[in-house]
């Protein structure tokens, strides 16, 4: 493939804050990604930008005259690119927006679509499968503003409906989404939607656990399907030197406090899922919460494994986690993402494609979810950004 321009431009998230548009234009077109941005990112994740925005597309016009003289034409020449632009020079958005416009160039050359081109087996046989959606019902923590002058400490209470079809469980979240308001506001506790598109509340974590548990519930009784509700507690962003500052009650514990806390929460509300319970660093902790728990939970890992290979490798090697989450730019490369999520697979680790909560209405994510047979995707629910992947995924679901 020829590449006969490399440019890029500033653009905004969906939280107002700059971020980058990359666009590689070849001889059938110009094709262009857009990379979201993180809001609570952890301290082992590639810097979004090294020295901002304006500094990043500089770099990569730097850079873009090597790039175009690059023989690419499988995804492994990704390599090539990566051997002329650095992660740690230009920034994980960068680098990610540039190989995933890339690889969508390469794609239309082939008369592929994305998710085609990365794995042209995803369709086919009894491996074939869509991710199943974990959608943002309710929000708390730093993703979301203080109602009546409180927030829940937790970051994310999560909706995982289990019907056969994708469009369906989107549906479901929706519905979820709908009652959790209507619940919210019986209990005078509904606040706006936060940056991710959940309510936001000024009931506790045990509060919004009911009333997840309670929206399950229904839904489970109108649709005789499966439902799991999960949370992200996203530790470390109240975490201080071995102290847990819980402040919706005011709470102080310790790390072994906090797994019986968390232990007692999934054991009283039947929690499937659980990211990030402990510090982004507490790899032990992360270990004696999976062993507590028994095979309900899924222990999953993203501050703490970061989408970094030697993050993730040091969970495995400590038994720490049964999920990862998959943030594209929070590594920047496409090569060591595909990296992470086969050495997952072979480990038997469930993998989790993220979005970001500072999105853009790029829906690339969706494409590796299915190019790449993740195994769930969190995207949440409401928003043009977010449901931009939604709809990417249920368009491949009916051209199946």
């Amino acid at each position: 493939m020829d590449i006969k321009e490399i440019s890029a431009k500033k653009v905004y998230d969906s939280r107002k804050e700059p971020t980058i548009c990359v666009f590689v234009k070849t001889e059938t077109g110009t094709f262009l990604t857009s990379s979201p941005s993180g809001k609570s990112k952890g301290k082992y994740e590639t810097p979004a930008f090294i020295k901002g925005v304006d500094d990043s597309i500089k770099l990569l016009e730097k850079f873009s005259d090597k790039i175009r003289e690059l023989r690419i034409e499988q995804f492994s020449d990704l390599a090539d690119v990566e051997s002329i632009i650095k992660k740690n020079e230009i920034g994980a958005n960068t680098l990610y927006a540039l190989e995933a416009s890339i690889l969508k160039a390469l794609a239309y050359e082939q008369k592929k679509q994305l998710w085609e081109f990365l794995n042209g087996d995803a369709d086919k046989g009894a491996g074939k499968k869509m991710p199943f959606p974990v959608g943002n019902i309710i929000g708390g923590g730093l993703h979301t503003s203080y109602t009546a002058g409180k927030r829940a400490d937790f970051q994310e209470f999560l909706i995982i409906p289990r019907m056969k079809m994708f469009a369906d469980n989107v549906q479901a979240m929706r519905k979820a989404h709908e009652l959790a308001r209507e619940k919210l506001k019986a209990r005078k506790g509904l606040g706006k939607l936060n940056d991710e598109g959940a309510w936001s509340t000024r009931l506790n974590n045990e509060s919004c656990l009911d009333i997840l548990n309670e929206t399950r519930n229904n839904i489970e009784s109108e649709t005789n399907e499966k439902v799991d509700i999960g949370i992200d507690i996203a530790a470390s962003t109240f975490y201080s030197p071995s102290i847990y500052h819980y402040k919706n009650p005011e709470m102080l514990l310790n790390p072994k406090e906090q797994s019986d806390y968390v232990s007692g929460l999934i054991n009283t509300f039947n929690v499937y899922y659980v990211e990030d319970p402990f510090n982004e660093g507490d790899f032990k902790s992360f270990k004696d919460l999976r062993e507590k728990s028994g095979k309900m939970p899924l222990i999953v890992g993203d501050d703490l494994t970061a989408s970094h290979i030697d993050r993730f490798a040091h969970a495995l090697k400590n038994k720490s986690i049964d999920a990862v989450i998959i943030k594209p730019n929070q590594n920047g490369s496409l090569l060591e993402i595909k990296k992470l999520i086969d050495m997952a697979k072979r480990y038997k680790i469930i993998t989790i494609m993220s979005h970001r909560s500072g999105e853009t209405a790029d829906s690339t994510i969706a494409d590796l979810a299915f190019g790449f047979q993740t195994d769930y995707i969190k995207t949440g629910v409401t928003g043009a950004e977010r449901e931009a992947k939604l709809k990417r995924l249920i368009e491949i679901e009916k051209d199946l």
